[in-house]
């Protein structure tokens, strides 16, 4: 981490990017929500990382920063952890920028990498300290061979994909049950009961609030605040929302100020530019198919 200020200016318009997201297949579904081949050959690309999953992510092209919530920064890697997000955050990389990378669901975090997501939380790491060296090593000559053109996007994911199912290790039974009963807790409304989590663990209470922690990045209270604003940005992106349905997501809410409040805290943006086309990287990594928890 460095100190200095991070001047986060005018984000990048749409129109100069250029995203395609894969779909995971087989086995590696259970620890990817998708991966992803992000372009934008600009001098600097400014955008905002959500509060949302880890990620694995190469840079074949460009070199930048992350915000950090205490004010300072981490720079970016050839081969890159971005560790889980408790808060949206900006992003800065001197173009041309090209990213090919696969989002991590928290088993995926879990298994793939073995660290306290809390303790671990909000940082951009270089993924060589943290990860098997085959990974970091196959990852920057995959880089190499974007640069030079004989490795295409779509090998780098076919590649990914093989490196984690060959390097997770899963947590034990009694954990992995825990977070599918954290993942269904979740999926049950916008603003689920924590006592209903508690009733549900095999755990104590205080337990389950330590392997959420350490699972999700967050304790329950939090995870459900966090995820109550992805949903709801996620679902009020969408054009064609009703009326009756808007109505349910501000329900989930205080008032309106404090549904803004969460959004523009989780999401880095407000209810009212969701659905202006203004980030499509930001859109897709909240759409709905791309918070589930598990596979």
């Amino acid at each position: 981490m460095k100190r200095g200020r991070f001047e986060s200016g005018e984000l990048t318009p749409p129109n100069r990017f250029d995203i395609d997201y894969i779909a995971p297949q087989g086995d590696v579904a259970a620890f990817v929500t998708t991966f992803y081949h992000f372009r934008c050959d600009d001098a600097l690309v400014r955008d905002i990382q959500p509060a949302a999953v880890g990620q694995l992510s190469l840079f074949p092209h460009g070199k930048g920063r992350i915000s950090l919530p205490d004010g300072g920064y981490d720079d970016s890697h050839e081969v890159n952890l971005l560790t889980p997000l408790a808060c949206a955050l900006h992003i800065e990389v001197e173009g041309p920028f090209h990213a090919v990378g696969a989002a991590l669901s928290p088993l995926g975090w879990a298994a793939l990498t073995g660290l306290h997501a809390q303790e671990h939380a909000n940082r951009l790491y270089d993924a060589a300290d943290w990860l098997p060296a085959e990974i970091a090593e196959r990852s920057g000559e995959l880089c190499a061979g974007y640069r030079d053109g004989s490795v295409t996007a779509a090998d780098m994911v076919e590649e990914l994909a093989r490196l984690i199912l060959a390097h997770v290790r899963l947590p034990r039974p009694p954990h992995l049950d825990l977070m599918k009963t954290t993942g269904a807790w979740l999926s049950g409304s916008l603003l689920p009961d924590v006592e209903d989590l508690y009733a549900a663990s095999r755990f104590s209470r205080r337990q389950t609030q330590r392997l959420v922690q350490q699972y999700f990045g967050v304790s329950p209270v939090a995870l459900r605040r966090k995820y109550r604003a992805l949903r709801a940005a996620a679902a009020l992106s969408q054009p064609d929302l009703s009326d009756e349905q808007a109505a349910l997501i501000q329900d989930a809410f205080y008032d309106q100020p404090h549904m803004i409040h969460e959004i523009r805290e989780f999401v880095g943006r407000t209810p009212a530019r969701l659905a202006d086309d203004e980030s499509p990287y930001l859109r897709e990594l909240i759409d709905g198919k791309n918070l589930r928890e598990l596979g």
